[in-house]
C-alpha cells in the first residue's frame, strides 16, 4: 500500500491498492446476496449485539449474557479437531466404524474390551494397543460389554439379541444365547451370573457357563437400563415407560414397583446405587432418589431447568447420573450439557456446570470428592465436587465420546468415540 498522508496524520488510500470492496450492513456485518451473515467477516457481533472476550452482549442493556451460577467449560464443540491428543494410547482395531461400548479388565488394567458398529468387540492390551482376541459371531452393532467380577470371562452382546461369553485370555467361548434386541449387560459383583434388558422389557439371567437361566417378565415396555444392587439379592430395573422395579433376583417377583405419579413420565435412561440409596435419571428431565429399604422416592430433583426458560423438554434429558462414594452428593448430566451436584440431604444444588454438547457419562472418584464426565464434544473433565472447580481437561477425540471406563486404581481412563477409536489417558501423568 501506498504510505500517502495528509499534515494531520490521516492516512490517504491509492485508488490503485484498492483490490475489492465489500458492502457491509448498518451493523458492521458482510451479508451474501441472500442477505444471510457471511461468518468469520463481519465486523459487528451478529444480528442483536457485539462479541468481547467471548461473551455476547446485547446492545439494547450493555450487560454480559452469562449464567452466574454456572461454569463455562469453554473448549469446542464435537466434530471440531481437538487442539492436542492428550491421550497415551490410540486403538483403531475397528474397522472405520463408532466404537460404542467399553470396560477396562476389573483387576489387570493392562486388558480392555471394546465393541462398535462393526458387528464385533475386541480384547486388547492397554499398554500396546495389540488385540488379544475378537469376539466374533456377532452380526449386528455390539452395544454391550463386561468383565466378570473375577474377569476370567467377558460379555459381549449385540443389537440382534445374540448374548456370548468368552474365556480371558484364550478367547474361547464358553457360553452363548440369543434372546431380543439387547439394550444392556450386567454381571453379579461376586457369582458368574449375568443379567441382560431387552428391547421388549424382558430381563434374562444366566448363569455362566450352565446356562441355568430365569426371565422377569415384561410388562410392554422395554427394558432401557438395569444394574444389580449391593446386596447381589436384587436388581434394579428402568423401562421406557418411566415405571421402575426393583426384582428379586431368587424368587423372580418385583418387590417394589414405582410407576404413575411417584415414576417418571417417559423412559429412565440412567442409574446409579450406593448402600440404600438408588438414584436414577430420565428423558423427562428428573432424577428420582429411592429409598432401597421400602421403595419409595424420597424426593424428585427437577435437573437442568431454568425459571422461565422456553426450551423444549427433551433437551433436558437426563443421560448421565452418579452417586459419590465419599459424601452424600449426586451428579447429574443432561442432553443439553448442563452438569449439577446435588446435596441429597438438603435436595439442593451445589454447584452447575456447562459443558458445550450433552453429558453421555459421569464416573467418581473411589475414593475422593473428583468425579469425571464424558461429553459429546469430544473431551473427558475432572471436576472436584466440594471447590466446585474443574480441575483438568483431557481432549484427543475429533468426535462425541460415547462411554468411559475408570481403573480401579483410578490410574487411566478408558474412553470410546464416533471417531472410530478407543482410547487411553493417563489420569497421574501431567500434561
Amino acid at each position: 500500500m501506498s504510505d500517502d498522508s495528509n499534515d494531520e496524520g490521516d492516512v490517504i488510500l491509492n485508488p490503485e491498492d484498492i483490490v475489492s470492496v465489500l458492502e457491509l450492513d448498518e451493523d458492521g456485518n458482510l451479508r451474501d446476496e441472500d442477505g444471510n451473515l457471511v461468518n468469520g467477516l463481519g465486523l459487528g457481533g451478529g444480528e442483536n449485539g457485539r462479541v468481547e472476550n467471548g461473551h455476547t452482549h446485547d446492545e439494547d442493556d450493555g450487560e454480559v449474557d452469562e449464567d452466574e451460577d454456572a461454569m463455562d467449560t469453554g473448549e469446542a464443540s464435537g466434530g471440531v479437531a481437538p487442539t492436542q491428543d492428550d491421550s497415551v494410547l490410540t486403538f483403531s482395531g475397528h474397522q472405520n466404524d463408532a466404537v460404542i461400548c467399553c470396560q477396562l479388565h476389573p483387576t489387570d488394567s493392562d486388558i480392555a474390551v471394546t465393541g462398535g458398529q462393526d458387528d464385533r468387540a475386541l480384547v486388547w492390551n492397554t499398554k500396546t494397543g495389540a488385540t488379544i482376541f475378537e469376539c466374533k459371531g456377532h452380526s449386528d452393532t455390539v452395544i454391550a460389554v463386561g468383565f466378570s467380577a473375577d474377569g476370567a470371562l467377558v460379555a459381549s452382546g449385540d443389537m440382534k439379541g445374540l448374548v456370548q461369553v468368552w474365556a480371558v485370555p484364550s478367547g474361547a467361548v464358553v457360553w452363548s444365547f440369543e434372546v431380543g434386541d439387547i439394550e444392556w449387560l450386567q454381571w453379579h459383583q461376586v457369582a458368574p451370573v449375568l443379567l441382560a434388558g431387552t428391547k421388549d422389557g424382558e430381563v434374562w439371567m444366566w448363569k455362566v457357563p450352565a446356562g441355568d437361566c430365569k426371565t422377569f417378565a415384561s410388562h410392554g415396555a422395554g427394558a432401557s437400563c438395569g444394574r444389580i444392587l449391593p446386596d447381589g439379592k436384587h436388581c434394579c430395573v428402568g423401562y421406557e415407560d418411566g415405571t421402575i422395579k426393583i426384582w428379586d433376583l431368587k424368587g423372580g417377583e418385583a418387590a417394589f414397583t414405582i410407576s404413575g405419579h411417584d415414576g417418571h413420565r417417559s423412559s429412565v435412561l440412567c442409574m446409579d446405587v450406593r448402600g440404600n440409596t438408588l438414584v436414577t435419571g430420565s428423558e423427562d428431565g428428573t432424577a428420582k432418589v429411592i429409598s432401597l429399604t421400602n421403595g419409595k422416592v424420597t424426593s424428585t430433583l427437577q435437573c437442568g431447568a431454568t425459571v422461565g426458560q422456553g426450551d423444549e423438554e427433551e433437551t433436558f434429558s437426563v443421560e448421565a447420573i452418579g452417586l459419590s462414594s465419599v459424601n452424600d452428593y449426586v451428579a447429574t448430566g443432561t442432553l443439553s450439557g448442563k452438569l449439577e451436584v446435588w446435596d441429597l440431604p438438603s435436595k439442593s444444588v451445589r454447584h452447575r456446570f456447562e459443558h458445550p454438547n450433552g453429558i453421555v457419562k459421569i464416573m467418581w472418584s473411589p475414593s475422593s470428592t473428583a468425579f469425571y464426565t464424558a461429553c459429546l464434544d469430544g473431551c473427558i473433565r475432572q471436576f472436584d465436587s466440594l471447590s466446585g472447580q474443574m480441575v483438568r481437561t483431557w481432549q484427543g477425540h475429533t468426535d462425541a465420546i460415547l462411554d468411559i471406563s475408570l481403573d480401579k486404581n483410578e490410574g487411566q481412563l478408558l474412553s470410546t468415540s464416533d471417531d472410530f477409536t478407543a482410547k487411553i489417558f493417563s489420569l497421574t501423568s501431567q500434561t
